[in-house]
């Protein structure tokens, strides 16, 4: 099933290229405002399932593209992203040791919506591709053979980044929990839809260029591995989403006016815009381009604007 939201964050479940509302049937779910709504229907999903799919295979829909799509997940408890965990297409000689930093849950967007580039000093801003998975129930200090049991589903995830701030020490901060940095959607998907979580294509597109194309199979730590390491560190929530990490190689930097476009097979694909009022230009290039030609620093260097090293 691919549950969303839609319009004024009218609850909806996807049939085919229509969105079915299906807002009547949870009003039931206490709630303040859509994330309430959303995490509580996570968290009590089997009462609500059989009546959310019927209504989804009998009921009159709009067309998706008739409609303004929202994030499904507006503002998750937690949002803990893994940190350096993908083997680079093997290239890497052992796994980085497990790590992770949390987002500012208000930094969640949704599909048309703008990253913002801030005006700060940072040396590149750049988008990670990321399969985000989203925990269904509680969740503490579970093991790696009964992890799996506490997901939900998954989403489409970009990890925005704004590198080279100081202090060194206190750059996950500064540089992943920015406002706006955190584009998620078009869908929830739930993990049935999914039959292997660890063999799932990633694509990123910036302009209809791909320049992000990997597969979860190259991950570091698995997922199962990733909720138990985490579950160690603090509770999980119904709704809460872990970022599984992303291939660094084509990451590339992100400039005004630019459309950002993330699949990961099976989930929709999510669209962005980029906004940058300060108009700075760097090189159009990947890192793994860079990488074959010898340069440093990893990332693209930064051309023209505010910030721009002195030539």
């Amino acid at each position: 099933m691919k549950i969303l939201f839609f319009d004024d964050f009218k609850l909806g479940v996807l049939n085919g290229d229509q969105i079915v509302d299906v807002s009547g049937l949870v009003e039931d779910i206490p709630m303040v405002g859509p994330h309430d709504l959303i995490n509580g229907l996570i968290a009590n999903f089997d009462a609500y399932r059989d009546k959310l799919e019927e209504a989804a295979a009998s009921g009159s829909g709009v067309p998706v593209d008739s409609v303004r799509l929202r994030a499904p997940l507006p503002r998750p408890v937690n949002i803990v992203c893994m940190a350096v965990n993908y083997m680079e297409d093997g290239t890497l000689p052992e796994p980085a040791p497990i790590n992770a930093f949390t987002k500012a849950s208000n930094s969640v967007i949704g599909p048309g919506d703008t990253m913002v580039l801030q005006d700060i000093p940072a040396t590149v801003f750049e988008g990670e591709a990321e399969l985000g998975v989203v925990i269904g129930k509680r969740c503490y200090q579970v093991s790696q053979e009964d992890a799996m049991d506490y997901v939900f589903g998954y989403i489409n995830f970009i990890d925005g980044s704004a590198r080279g701030l100081l202090p060194p020490a206190n750059f996950f901060f500064q540089m992943k929990a920015r406002e706006s940095f955190t584009p998620i959607g078009p869908y929830l998907v739930t993990k049935d839809e999914i039959d292997d979580p660890q063999k799932v294509p990633v694509k990123l597109w910036v302009n209809g260029n791909l320049l992000q194309n990997f597969n979860t199979d190259d991950m570091a730590h698995s997922i199962k591995r990733c909720i138990e390491w985490i579950s160690h560190v603090h509770t999980l929530e119904p709704g809460d989403i872990i970022a599984t990490g992303t291939n660094h190689g084509g990451l590339n930097p992100f400039h005004d006016g630019d459309v950002v476009e993330l699949e990961c097979e099976g989930m929709g694909k999510l669209s962005i815009n980029i906004q940058d009022d300060l108009k700075r230009t760097w090189e159009r290039t990947t890192r793994l381009e860079r990488k074959n030609k010898g340069l440093e620093p990893p990332h693209a260097p930064q051309l023209s604007g505010k910030y721009a090293p002195e030539k």
